[in-house]
């Protein structure tokens, strides 16, 4: 099943991360590190998250990333399968109201391993954290 494959992979970028601890940005950063996750905050936006590091892009992050789950407008998740492809990254987690008909039929197109209509917060909410 691709969901436990992805929850498998260690190095995760969230893109759409943010301080606000408020949003699923934050939230899905958060629970990911939690669980003892590699996580990596994607935001052009932001430098930090409490004291760890926030990156501009993809590019930026200074590690192998195995999973990037989405947290941001379909607009903006069409750009980053370009450069999610071009970095070899396989697997594409798209939480709600991340993708439209667009961003799937890309990312299909492309070839990568992708989930989407299920929710990272809401399944690692039902894992006991390590």
């Amino acid at each position: 099943m691709i969901k436990e494959e992805m929850l498998n992979k260690k190095v995760w970028a969230v893109v759409g991360a943010t301080p606000n601890e408020e949003k699923f940005g934050y939230k899905i950063w958060k629970i990911l590190l939690d669980h003892g996750y590699e996580t990596y905050g994607v935001n052009p936006n932001y430098d930090f998250i409490h004291d760890e590091r926030v990156y501009p892009s993809l590019k930026e992050v200074p590690a192998k990333v195995e999973v990037v789950d989405l947290v941001v407008p379909p607009k903006v998740t069409l750009g980053v399968l370009d450069e999610a492809k071009e970095l070899g990254i396989e697997y594409l987690w798209f939480q709600p109201g991340t993708f439209d008909h667009e961003v799937i039929e890309k990312a299909e197109r492309l070839g990568f391993k992708i989930l989407y209509n299920d929710c990272v917060l809401a399944t690692l909410m039902k894992r006991k954290r390590k």
